[in-house]
């Protein structure tokens, strides 16, 4: 039998009476068995103690975003990397997205992930595909997919273009509480576009991506909401315009969500001047000011959630010239320290990291409770370490701050009966 005891950790689960204060909780084989106050608890012998003083105990971290390879990609991330990596971020629960090969677009290839990640040390929820092979002409078997395990649905990477089909696909879903997740972008205003339009696309002479592009398919998106009375996800919004439109939907009562990267949140477009391809990412990296906006957002409540839009790539497909690289960050492994270097606070970070995101599908919240199984990560702040090939635990290394000193780091994760020492 594992006994542990985490001493003096500072609580921010919010349901908890001890929230925002120290407290000792007691775990054993994965169960929280008391949670007192510093120094009341009996350490017996064998019991393991883990110093948690100036550190956050904190609900495991739920990703809506992340790419793992499998089926057909593994060369890029496979389910035991994926986990590793996401479990030292701090995450406790993944939902991949169908950008795989085949596509998730059948109950075959939901029932391949569940029945693959069922042991795994961190939760995997399947997205299904909205239509047969990403391509937006033909719905999928949504149905059949919600049935094997798909928790959503969603074309990954590739916006919906048909009007139509996205109006069918919301009123279909919505007759068995399914949920389209809509990434939001015109290809006819986007086109082959690399960055974000405007001064440094401007400087650098390229061809840039408009806020247009995606402003325009949410608007779409939300017209179509309203017509059907269905719900909607926005994945990894970024202008400062998608947020003002939805800000609005919110205000009119439709049943609209949203998530943002991480990234988004830190960066902007002026990093491109190095043309470094780990910055090349889609949506773009966008303005100073759509930042601003997209951190305002979170802090009122019209940005739900944040994701890690974990992209893993093979070196090939990224060292090389920006306007041939691939898109994508793999960042599962960084997404606490870029927000804490975005200056967010603690409580905003587990609110949209780990409590609201799963809100968004409906999941249980994690409670630090007597007699609930322990589901829980240790944040360390203010601890420096070097994100390199000796820490990285992703087969990519496609990311923006490899082989730099980073401040924030998850020391501890326990879920599933596992206790993880980071």
């Amino acid at each position: 039998m594992e006994r542990l005891i985490i001493q003096s950790a500072n609580i921010l689960f919010p349901d908890s009476k001890f929230y925002k204060q120290s407290a000792d909780v007691l775990i054993e084989d994965g169960i929280i068995k008391a949670i007192e106050a510093p120094g009341k608890l009996t350490v017996s012998k064998g019991t393991k103690l883990i110093a948690g003083e100036n550190q956050f105990l904190a609900p495991g971290f739920f990703d809506l975003n992340a790419n793992f390879g499998e089926p057909g990609f593994e060369t890029k991330e496979d389910f035991i990397t994926g986990c590793a990596t996401a479990a030292a971020g701090g995450f406790t629960g993944v939902v991949l997205q169908p950008n795989t090969n085949p596509p998730l677009h059948s109950r075959s290839e939901i029932a391949f992930i569940v029945n693959s990640a069922k042991d795994a040390p961190v939760d995997i929820y399947p997205l299904g595909t909205i239509t047969k092979n990403r391509e937006g002409k033909e719905l999928a078997e949504l149905y059949d997919m919600k049935l094997a395990g798909a928790v959503a649905f969603s074309d990954g990477d590739r916006s919906l273009q048909h009007a139509g089909l996205m109006s069918r696909a919301l009123l279909y879903s919505q007759g068995f509480d399914g949920l389209i997740f809509s990434y939001s972008e015109d290809k006819s205003i986007a086109g082959k576009t690399k960055m974000n339009e405007g001064e440094m696309s401007t400087y650098l002479g390229m061809k840039g991506n408009p806020n247009m592009a995606e402003e325009l398919m949410i608007s779409r998106d939300l017209f179509l909401v309203e017509y059907n009375d269905s719900p909607i996800h926005f994945s990894t919004i970024s202008t400062a315009g998608a947020v003002e439109q939805i800000r609005k939907a919110k205000k009119k009562g439709l049943k609209v969500t949203c998530d943002v990267a991480a990234h988004h949140l830190l960066l902007t477009d002026d990093e491109l001047i190095s043309f470094d391809s780990n910055l090349k990412v889609r949506p773009p990296l966008r303005s100073k000011a759509d930042r601003d906006a997209l951190i305002k957002g979170l802090k009122d409540g019209t940005i739900d959630a944040i994701v890690s839009q974990h992209t893993p790539h093979e070196v090939e497909y990224k060292k090389v010239e920006f306007e041939i690289a691939e898109f994508g960050i793999a960042s599962l492994q960084t997404v606490l320290p870029m927000l804490l270097k975005a200056k967010l606070s603690l409580e905003l970070i587990i609110e949209k990291l780990a409590i609201n995101s799963r809100k968004v599908l409906n999941i249980e919240p994690i409670q630090l409770k007597v007699g609930e199984q322990a589901n829980l990560i240790l944040i360390n702040p203010n601890e420096l370490w070097i994100f390199d090939s000796k820490s990285n635990r992703s087969k990519a290394n496609n990311n923006p701050l490899f082989n730099s000193e980073l401040k924030g780091k998850v020391s501890l994760l326990i879920h599933k009966n596992k206790t993880l020492i980071l």
